[in-house]
Formats: C-alpha cells, sequence, structure tokens
C-alpha cells in the first residue's frame, strides 16, 4: 500500500537558527606591548597636555615677562604653528628614514624646548622655547601614531590601542585645564613648562629599548616641492586663523596670510599630481575611507575644542565661576571620556567604524545642542556640565572610530602617511574651531547671546557632517 508522505513528518534535521555575532576579544597584550603603548601614549598626552596647561596661566605669565595683552596669544600660537606645520612633513619623513629615530629626536626636542621655556628670562626666549616645543610635537606626534598601527595589528587589538590613544588625547587637553590652574596657583606659571620637561624625561630614556624600528622598504626621493608648499600652506592658514581670534578678519595681514595659504595648498595639489614620489599620495586621499573619515575627525576636534572655549568664557564671565572651579567642570568632562575610551573599541567591535563615527558625531551634536538651554542662574553650571561631559563621550568615540576608519586596509609602509593625515587633522581641527566660530563669542556685547549662537552653529555643524559621512560611507560599503 502506498503511503502518502505529504504529511508525514520529515526526519530531516532543521538547520541551525543562525546566532547572533558577537565580536572577538582583543587578544590579551603582552607585557612588552604594554610598555610600548604606555610609552607612545604618554607622548601623545603630554603633547595634548601642552596645548591647554598653559591657557589658565597666561594673564600671570604676561605680567612676569612683560608681555602686553595682545602679545599673549603667541604663547599659543607659537606652539601651533609648527606643530600643525610640519606634521605632514614629518610622518613622510619618518616613513622614509625611520619613524623610531625621529620619534626619539621629537622627544629630546621638545623636552629641551620645555625646559627652555620654564626658563626663559624674556618674551623672546620664551616664545623661542614654545615654537621649538612645536617642532618637536610635529615629530612626535604622527612618528608616534604610525608606529602604534605598524605594532598593533589591525583589528581588536589595533582598535584597543587607539581607544587609549585617544582618550589620553582627549583626557591631556581637559587635565591640562586643571592642572594649569592650580599649578599657577600653588609653584607659578613656570612649574606648567616644568611639568612636561618631566614627561619628556620619564618617556626619553623608556623608548629606545622598546620601540622598535621601521620605515618603507624602499627609499624614494623626499617630496621637496610638495614639503615646502603643503609646510608653507599650513602655517599660513594656521597663521592667519590664530591671528584673526584675536584681532578679527579685517586685518591685512590675516588676509594676505590667509590667501597665500589657500594658493600654498593649491600649489601642493598640482604638484602632488605631477610628481613621481608624492609626500601625499592622492589616490590614498581619493580614498572614500580617507576622505569621510578625516572630515569627521576634523568637525569633531574643531567643534569640540570650540565648545570648550566658549564655556570657559561662559563659566568664569557669566557664572562667575573662579578658574579652579572651571577646571573642575571640565574634569567631570576628563572623567567620562576616559570611560568612553574605554569601551569606545567595544562598541567599533560590535557595531563597526564607520555606524561608530556617524553615531558618535549625533551623539556629540545633540548633547551640545542641549547647551542652549544654558543661562544666566546657577542651576545652569549643573546642565552645562552633564551636557558637555556627555558630548565629549560621544565625541571620544568620534575620534578612535575615524582613526580606525582612516587606517585600516592601508598597508605597513603607507601607514606614516596615512597616520600623518590622522594626526594633522587633529592639530588643524583643534586650531581652527576657535578662530572660526570662537570669535562670534567674544566680539558681541551680549556673551551669552553670542555663546548661544556659537553653541547653535556647532550643532548643526556636527548634525550635518554626520549626515553626509553617512552618505558617503554607505557608498562606500555598497561598492566593497
Amino acid at each position: 500500500m502506498a503511503i502518502d508522505t505529504s504529511t508525514a513528518p520529515s526526519t530531516q534535521a532543521a538547520p541551525p537558527a543562525p546566532q547572533p555575532h558577537t565580536p572577538a576579544p582583543a587578544p590579551k597584550l603582552s607585557s612588552r606591548d604594554r610598555l610600548i603603548l604606555f610609552v607612545l601614549c604618554a607622548a601623545q598626552f603630554m603633547v595634548a597636555l601642552d596645548f591647554s596647561v598653559l591657557n589658565v596661566a597666561l594673564p600671570v605669565l604676561g605680567a612676569d615677562l612683560g608681555m602686553s595683552q595682545s602679545a599673549l596669544q603667541w604663547a599659543v600660537t607659537a606652539f601651533a604653528l609648527p606643530s600643525g606645520g610640519f606634521l605632514l612633513l614629518f610622518g613622510r619623513t619618518g616613513d622614509l628614514f625611520g619613524r623610531r629615530r625621529l620619534f626619539l629626536a621629537g622627544l629630546a626636542l621638545f623636552g629641551l624646548a620645555s625646559l627652555l621655556a620654564t626658563f626663559a628670562w624674556d618674551p623672546a626666549s620664551f616664545l623661542a622655547g614654545r615654537a621649538l616645543q612645536g617642532v618637536g610635537a610635529a615629530a612626535i606626534v604622527p612618528t608616534g601614531m604610525s608606529l602604534l598601527t605598524t605594532t598593533f595589528p589591525e583589528g581588536p587589538q589595533r582598535e584597543r590601542a587607539l581607544g587609549i590613544s585617544g582618550t589620553l588625547l582627549s583626557l591631556g587637553f581637559t587635565v591640562g585645564m586643571v592642572l594649569g590652574g592650580v599649578l599657577t596657583d600653588t609653584l607659578g606659571w613656570r612649574s606648567t613648562m616644568g611639568l612636561l620637561t618631566l614627561f619628556a624625561l620619564i618617556v626619553l630614556p623608556l623608548a629606545p629599548g622598546l620601540l622598535p624600528e621601521s620605515r618603507t622598504p624602499d627609499r624614494p626621493r623626499l617630496d621637496i616641492p610638495g614639503a615646502v608648499t603643503v609646510t608653507g600652506g599650513l602655517l599660513a592658514l594656521i597663521y592667519a586663523l590664530s591671528t584673526a581670534a584675536e584681532r578679527g578678519f579685517g586685518g591685512t595681514d590675516v588676509i594676505v596670510t590667509l590667501v597665500a595659504g589657500v594658493l600654498l595648498l593649491a600649489a601642493f595639489g598640482y604638484v602632488e599630481s605631477r610628481t613621481a614620489s608624492p609626500l601625499v599620495s592622492l589616490p590614498m586621499l581619493g580614498r572614500r575611507t580617507v576622505a569621510w573619515g578625516n572630515l569627521g575627525g576634523l568637525v569633531t576636534f574643531s567643534m569640540m575644542t570650540t565648545v570648550v572655549f566658549v564655556l570657559t568664557l561662559y563659566f568664569q564671565e557669566i557664572l562667575h565661576l573662579s578658574a579652579f572651579e572651571t577646571g573642575l567642570v571640565f574634569g567631570v568632562q576628563g572623567v567620562l571620556s576616559v570611560v568612553a575610551g574605554v569601551y569606545a573599541p567595544k562598541v567599533i567591535g560590535r557595531f563597526g567604524a564607520r555606524r561608530t563615527l556617524v553615531g558618535s558625531l549625533v551623539g556629540q551634536g545633540l548633547f551640545v545642542a542641549a547647551l542652549l538651554g544654558i543661562g544666566e542662574g546657577g542651576w545652569s553650571v549643573y546642565l552645562a556640565t552633564a551636557a558637555v561631559s556627555v558630548a565629549s563621550m560621544f565625541h571620544l568615540g568620534a575620534i578612535v572610530s575615524y582613526g580606525v576608519t582612516v587606517t585600516s586596509g592601508v598597508p605597513d609602509e603607507e601607514q606614516g602617511l596615512a597616520t600623518g593625515l590622522v594626526t594633522s587633522t587633529q592639530q588643524v581641527g583643534i586650531t581652527i574651531g576657535i578662530p572660526l566660530l570662537g570669535v562670534l563669542a567674544t566680539t558681541t556685547t551680549d556673551l551669552l547671546a553670542g555663546t548661544r549662537t556659537v553653541l547653535l552653529i556647532d550643532a548643526a555643524v556636527v548634525l550635518t557632517t554626520a549626515g553626509l559621512i553617512s552618505l558617503g560611507l554607505r557608498r562606500t560599503a555598497l561598492r566593497a
């Protein structure tokens, strides 16, 4: 008799249900890897600290050295000019002639320059020390980042290392504001420069025996025309924007250097398209991940430094907090940034660097927008502290994820170039945000209204950028 099998139960086992993806845990770092990470991150932290530790001390410094109020901006600009202007050049030089060698030279120069600034006897000697610090920082930052990305392989280990590095970079800027006030009140302004000397003395003896040497396998010629045009262009651009922060954009020197900077950078693009061994590979800049990732980094750095700047004015001029109390507010921000740095690599492992970058920018923009609710009442301290701290957590996520986005898939021999772009973005972002937006708060007769205007534009820029990056990187994913 035939058996009807249409309703008979199947004896074939059903395929197993798909399991949710769980990112692989990052391999544990060896003791040597931890020491290497400590040296590289300590150097990055030292440079970040230098950006902000002197800010609170400027009035005392000026009175001691006989610097006028208008000249005090050069205490910051003298460092920012070479540190931003020479980054790409030193990043490529490290690729060709040895990253470890240039990193050590930068550390030694930074330490000696900090010592000169500590014992400066007049404005000229102090500004010379600051400028040499900037040159040392320009050698430390790109070579240190490329040593990190070549030491730790792409994947969970690199994401973890970049997370720690990004945390300390952001924390260094915040800690510098707190330490600057404490050290100036207790030991005097010279102790802020002495602290940097101490950092260099700790890191420099450890580095030679730990860091591996790395360079590109071939030895192409250094692109001298490209180096001259890009360095000159960045120096002119940073000078123009830094000077505009104090005097506005109407000055002749600002206009001339701004135009010169744009023309030199345009000439740099032309030179790079014609040379056989370019300083910057235009095909690399044409990669969507590199272009969109660096845009995200530029925006997150420039917009968050602007927020910190205008809130510093707001706390002291409107809410009448002391410099120390203002530093404590940003200390809360720094602690939460550390927490974000711990979890950022895990978030990237779960959702990917591209989604994390977009989501982090959205979070940063929304919580900056929440700052529009601040006013003149004492309760505004709590609102501002909470909003800027959470915005900084998202900011930290954007820092780590944009670094991963830009450097992923780049061969080791081009890591110095890729990380040079990453660090150039960081330095330029830190430099240009305040001149472009902060001036709107400092030149208005109503500081609270000016602060709100800056915060509104800031949030709009970050959210718009998040949308553009989402579209740009989505197309990359579809094409891949």
